[in-house]
């Protein structure tokens, strides 16, 4: 009785628009005249041949690829430097690191955009170094669009995960490296073989945490490139978003069916990944 109303409430509020979603994404028509699609699975068949989709999701996973393995590196090696008990001003490096993930998702991409932007801070400074002669559209170019949409995730959020792989390094008793220092081992040995292997099921959660957000990247395509040019920054959640809220007709049938798709990718990865990092035998 006592789970009941919380029972009651997450089913109302995330089950059952889950299922509402569902049928949803068999319908199709403007907001205000939904019928079923025929057939009835025409949306997702349709997803399939959308070029622009097909872009947006190989956007997606071009950051995820790039991104989070980098991020993630950068966060496991930072946590490891801050943890040394010997290092002087910890906690104020470990704030330096972390003040990015308390930035608003908005004010980050937009102070990004501004530094990127033709007569931004990055292209007078790198003309005043000499490196080069005119300004760069860094955003109006697909290589340099979808390069600074990384970097400002790898910026924005490795400080969020270092915290995570902090908690787990703190966790190890020092006594272990004490072990392995008299065994000889080196400082390489030591992270590889005894850091790596016991923050593992941290591992695998940031990486699930991880890949759960890229796929659902919004804000940064939204606010830094509009999803250009020619949508070739775009993600699928900004392309999701455009079909269901931002242009036309409210297309609430399509939209949901590729929110479904999204769903069953990070479903997938996440299963796969909890799969490696089981070490139960």
């Amino acid at each position: 009785m006592f789970l009941l109303p919380a029972t009651v409430l997450i089913f109302v509020m995330s089950f059952w628009p889950i299922v509402r979603a569902f049928i949803i994404s068999l319908q199709t028509g403007s907001s205000a005249d939904l019928h079923w699609a025929k057939p009835v699975f025409w949306n997702y068949m349709r997803m399939f041949k959308d070029r622009k989709f097909l872009l947006t999701m190989g956007n997606t996973f071009l950051y995820l690829i790039i991104q989070v393995p980098i991020m993630l590196i950068l966060a496991i090696l930072l946590a490891q430097l801050l943890n040394n008990k010997d290092l002087k001003f910890k906690g104020l490096f470990r704030t330096m690191v972390f003040l990015p993930c308390a930035t608003s998702l908005v004010s980050y991409s937009l102070i990004f955009k501004s530094l990127f932007a033709t007569q931004g801070l990055i292209n007078t400074v790198l003309r005043h170094l000499g490196i080069i002669s005119q300004n760069i559209n860094f955003l109006g170019n697909t290589g340099t669009a979808r390069a600074i949409i990384i970097i400002a995730l790898i910026w924005r959020w490795t400080g969020y995960n270092m915290v995570f792989y902090l908690a787990g390094l703190q966790n190890i008793e020092y006594s272990v490296y004490e072990a392995a220092k008299i065994d000889g081992a080196n400082g390489w040995k030591t992270f590889w073989h005894i850091t790596v292997p016991l923050l593992k099921p941290t591992i695998v959660m940031t990486f699930i945490m991880s890949i759960n957000g890229t796929l659902q990247l919004f804000d940064e395509s939204v606010n830094l490139t509009k999803g250009g040019p020619s949508f070739t920054s775009m993600t699928m959640s900004h392309y999701i978003y455009n079909n269901a809220f931002g242009t036309g007709v409210a297309n609430f049938g399509y939209a949901s069916a590729m929110s479904f798709v999204v769903f069953v990718l990070v479903a997938v990865l996440a299963v796969i990944n909890m799969k490696v990092g089981d070490t139960r035998d």
